[in-house]
């Protein structure tokens, strides 16, 4: 690919950005409260997919920035940095998923999930059907291992292409599409056993 292809193709990070990761980079802890608050709302709402725990909620997206900060010097502005947040944003939650898959494994439940009380954020915008529903299909995708799960919200519930969930989940494309089918078998045998 010539230099002039890859100029076109690269997908240029937002100015404000920009300066704020620089600012950031430099010690100015504003500058990244900054970048928190412009990407808070769009990260918190892709971390409740892999948690109706409000606890491990904050957790996870506190979890988050932090891993962003950390590697912020890593951060190379290939896409822009939502992209780059929500890619992290998915490891995090994939990392929630299979840590608690081994306590369940052991039969270790933290004292937050006994008291896990679905306090979803935007419940008083949805009807009580409709959060009902919401936690059905939160109850029925905990049952379902942390891969067939994490492929399975990316597709359907975040509404990601192949590609794209391929991408967030840092696997190929062929093994998403395959990872994708066996998790709907999955899935469908789980809902008829119900």
């Amino acid at each position: 690919m010539s230099a002039a292809t890859k100029a076109v193709t690269r997908m240029p990070t937002d100015t404000a950005d920009r300066r704020d990761i620089d600012a950031t980079l430099q010690g100015d802890s504003d500058a990244y409260a900054r970048l928190v608050a412009r990407y808070q709302p769009r990260v918190a709402a892709h971390m409740w997919r892999f948690t109706r725990d409000r606890l491990t909620y904050d957790e996870l997206v506190h979890d988050v920035f932090v891993e962003a900060y950390l590697n912020l010097q890593s951060y190379r502005a290939a896409a822009p940095l939502e992209h780059w947040l929500m890619k992290i944003a998915t490891r995090v939650g994939y990392r929630h998923w299979k840590q608690r898959a081994r306590r369940r494994d052991r039969n270790e439940m933290p004292l937050t999930e006994y008291d896990a009380a679905a306090a979803d954020t935007s419940a008083s915008q949805q009807t009580a059907e409709q959060h009902e529903a919401a936690e059905e299909v939160h109850r029925v995708l905990n049952l379902l291992p942390p891969r067939d799960r994490l492929v399975l919200t990316l597709v359907y519930l975040e509404g990601c292409t192949i590609d794209q969930a391929a991408e967030l989940a840092g696997w190929s494309r062929t093994m998403t599409k395959v990872q994708a089918h066996r998790a709907r078998g999955k899935l469908k045998k789980l809902l008829e056993d119900r």
